[in-house]
């Protein structure tokens, strides 16, 4: 089977489906995998054929800074030059496109040019519900909020691409323009199912939810072949377990100021700490014996090792942080992280999250406190983690990929 896998984004939303891609290809199918040019090792690494995308993710990010809508409008802005790019010449050997842009942008014209099935793939509830609101909307406990917290995202995003995505059918496609309401009501049926790539231990299934939206669980790799740099493996064993803090691929406007917060909340409460530059590039200048600062370090392999994880609450690292078995806590900056955080907090595997725009020292250092030590949250830490471990997200999500085309 040939199957196409669409992503753009982070790398934090990018991996999650290289990884579901290797996992197809070693059940024997072709995989190509279209996205920015800037992922082309990551793309390679694990085997897949690469077709890029013109764009880097990291640039996008830090021109949009923390601010979701000014991030949706710097991709809109682009979304003609995405089109162009997209290989529509060489998808009509593909037998099924699995799609991870939002509302199955460009993946559901491109299904229905070549007639193949589309699959629409997710690793944060994006489905309407009336459990919780779209994420990066406010908890409001007003009736019908929640639903239509959905219906009013997917008009914000349908008005930024919708005549951008139909001048494409139009032009390249040969197809007639999509309505107005479009064919957002196919998403989560038959016709176009779901798979979320999360664990149902983190996010309880919706009973509104249909069956033709699965959660698989998590798609993590195999085990990564990685030992420690000597000076890494010497700082983490001179001690008791550190803390981790990083904050991803998140842009940071003041790098010194957050190192500086960091630093004295770390010394207040006596700990020690790895430090993940990231692309917020944060502890670019002398750092005491009790920080180490890294660059790059295999979440799956670095956080067993640590005592607390504090992250920006991606749905990547959250992942390996709750399956890590080790307390964690999020310093969201934006749209899913929010919800990550909230859900750690609420798992009892961390304390409360605190908003990057409200970083302080006297914050992040109760935070640290009330976490260090705390046996309630470690043994709840470990229970999730070791449930997660349990799970075959990959599998799960193979087996789902493969009955769609079959039927």
């Amino acid at each position: 089977m040939h199957i196409t896998i669409l992503a753009l984004g982070s790398r934090g939303d990018v991996q999650p489906y290289a990884i579901l891609g290797k996992g197809l290809r070693a059940a024997g199918h072709q995989v190509r995998f279209i996205t920015f040019e800037s992922f082309e090792p990551l793309i390679k690494e694990n085997g897949l054929d690469f077709h890029p995308i013109t764009g880097d993710a990291q640039s996008l990010v830090a021109s949009a800074g923390a601010n979701i809508l000014a991030l949706l409008r710097k991709f809109s802005e682009l979304a003609a030059s995405y089109a162009h790019d997209l290989p529509v010449a060489q998808l009509k050997d593909t037998d099924v496109i699995v799609n991870q842009l939002p509302l199955a942008l460009y993946g559901y014209d491109l299904a229905e040019k070549f007639n193949v099935p589309l699959i629409m793939a997710a690793v944060m509830p994006l489905m309407p519900t009336r459990a919780f609101p779209m994420m990066g909307f406010p908890r409001l406990r007003l009736p019908g909020y929640n639903r239509l917290s959905y219906r009013a995202a997917e008009s914000l995003i349908w008005r930024l691409y919708r005549p951008i995505i139909n001048r494409w059918r139009k032009e390249t496609l040969q197809l007639r323009p999509t309505p107005i309401r479009s064919y957002f009501d196919q998403l989560g049926t038959s016709r176009i199912p779901v798979i979320n790539g999360f664990s149902p231990q983190v996010v309880l299934r919706p009973i509104d939810w249909g069956s033709d939206i699965h959660i698989s669980g998590y798609w993590f790799p195999e085990d990564e072949a990685w030992q420690p740099p000597d000076d890494l493996r010497a700082f983490i064993e001179s001690g008791p377990p550190p803390i981790f803090i990083g904050f991803g691929s998140m842009p940071v406007r003041d790098p010194q100021l957050t190192t500086q917060i960091i630093l004295d909340a770390v010394q207040r409460t006596g700990q020690r700490a790895i430090l993940h530059a990231g692309w917020g590039n944060i502890g670019q200048h002398d750092l005491p014996e009790n920080i180490f600062k890294i660059d790059y370090a295999p979440y799956s392999r670095l956080f067993p090792r640590m005592s607390l994880i504090i992250h920006h609450g991606g749905s990547g690292t959250t992942a390996y942080a709750l399956r890590s078995g080790v307390p964690s806590m999020a310093v969201p900056f934006l749209f899913d992280q929010f919800f990550w955080g909230r859900r750690s907090n609420e798992l009892g595997v961390g304390p409360p999250p605190i908003a990057f725009r409200r970083l302080s020292v006297d914050r992040l250092a109760q935070a640290i406190a009330m976490s260090i030590d705390n046996q309630s949250m470690q043994q709840r830490a470990r229970e999730i983690g070791d449930k997660i471990q349990q799970e075959a997200g990959i599998q799960e999500a193979i087996r789902i990929i493969e009955q769609r085309v079959q039927h």
